[in-house]
């Protein structure tokens, strides 16, 4: 059985090395030292003639690489079909392919193919949506074996600096696509190689990146009382417990009633919800029981906390936008619109300037921990020590009184 240490030794003009795994498989040697090149030796079912497959060089082609090549050759010999011929017939497919491929095509067939791989659905449709407005009216007509780099470069140019970071995705988009058809063997070379240099310098990342806009934690419970404090509203109540436990909106908005532990007063998020893929825990605050009491008045066919009220399912990731938009909950002095989002940093910018310990305040957040070292001790999720800090919180953000409006 063929090992690396004897793989590594071949030299020029050694004779060839048996796998002795894989029937015909062996090791022959090159010009250049410490590298062989793999042959499969077999008879053709097709012609009855002795043939030489080659499989590739080692050690760019590992041995159990090279062994997975040679057992999936022999099982083609094994079905009467020559391998060798199988190859040739697969190039010339590949290459009549070529010519009647567009980039829309290919588009569409990557997207399929790698969509069922991405578990957010709002990324699976931004992905092609993004090609169909930026790249196709372009270049999407055109077959993939005419695209070249001045094409990739006028696709981008009209959002390469007004939208730098659409621009950014676009490109690797497009990448994806194009080296797609260099694994089909479609086309040699990636045309989107080299397509900053036809097009000016983008501004730095610093500059380009925005936080979300956040309310400042302190006019929060102004903006509760007077625009979230009197309604009983699915997205009024949404609002209300996404600020009052720090979670994503995402978190919240798919909440089922199964992932509650009321007597413990524990909210436990699965880790397939979760950015990190790590399973939360959110310990229940005094106010947040109340809404979630509220809540549970509301029957829910699909066992949702917070359903949509037509059609009682899960609510889009606009529905909190829409109402920030709707009520002008501004969030700082530039005007911007405050976000969802943006009350997880008002939340942390109260956890700061209250003295709550760093480590409470980004268990709380459920962020990673980026040092390793640092994760390795990282054991428990403090969630008790969590429960007077989130206690707090909710006092600052609402009164009792005003949640059993919800």
């Amino acid at each position: 059985m063929l090992q690396d240490g004897t793989a590594k030794a071949i030299k020029p003009n050694d004779k060839p090395i048996p796998d002795g795994t894989v029937t015909g498989l062996r090791l022959h040697s090159t010009k250049a030292k410490a590298r062989g090149a793999w042959k499969l030796r077999f008879i053709s079912p097709e012609t009855g003639e002795r043939r030489d497959m080659g499989l590739g060089v080692y050690p760019d082609i590992t041995i159990n690489e090279a062994r997975k090549l040679a057992n999936k050759a022999r099982g083609q010999i094994a079905l009467g079909i020559d391998p060798i011929s199988a190859r040739t017939s697969e190039k010339k497919a590949a290459q009549i392919e070529a010519n009647i491929l567009t980039f829309e095509d290919a588009a569409q067939k990557v997207h399929t193919n790698s969509k069922a791989g991405w578990k957010n659905g709002k990324h699976q449709a931004q992905w092609i949506t993004t090609l169909r407005t930026y790249v196709f009216p372009n270049m999407g007509h055109k077959l993939l074996s005419e695209i070249d780099v001045n094409d990739v470069a006028e696709s981008l140019r009209p959002i390469w600096l007004t939208k730098a970071e659409t621009a950014s995705r676009v490109k690797q988009r497009i990448h994806h696509v194009m080296e797609w058809a260099c694994a089909q063997q479609i086309i040699v070379g990636n045309p989107v190689n080299g397509v900053q240099h036809l097009l000016p310098k983008q501004p730095s990342a610093s500059i380009r990146v925005q936080n979300f806009p956040a309310m400042p934690w302190r006019i929060i419970p102004n903006f509760v009382e007077k625009d979230i404090g009197d309604a009983n509203n699915v997205s009024r109540a949404l609002l209300l417990f996404v600020i009052l436990t720090a979670v994503r909106s995402g978190e919240a908005r798919k909440a089922q009633w199964s992932e509650f532990d009321l007597k413990q007063r524990i909210w436990t998020i699965p880790a397939n919800r979760m950015k990190a893929q790590v399973m939360h825990r959110v310990p229940l605050s005094g106010p947040v029981m109340e809404l979630l009491e509220k809540r549970q008045q509301t029957p829910s066919k699909r066992g949702l906390v917070f359903p949509s009220p037509r059609a009682g399912t899960i609510l889009t990731d606009m529905a909190l936008t829409s109402f920030l938009r709707k009520h002008r909950a501004r969030s700082d002095v530039a005007g911007r619109v405050a976000t969802a989002h943006g009350f997880r940093s008002g939340f942390r910018d109260w956890a700061s300037e209250n003295n709550y310990p760093r480590d409470y305040a980004e268990r709380a957040l459920a962020h990673t921990i980026k040092n390793a070292s640092e994760a390795a001790y990282h054991r428990t999720d403090l969630l008790e020590q969590r429960r007077p800090m989130m206690e707090s919180w909710a006092k600052h953000v609402i009164s009792e009184k005003k949640v059993q409006s919800f």
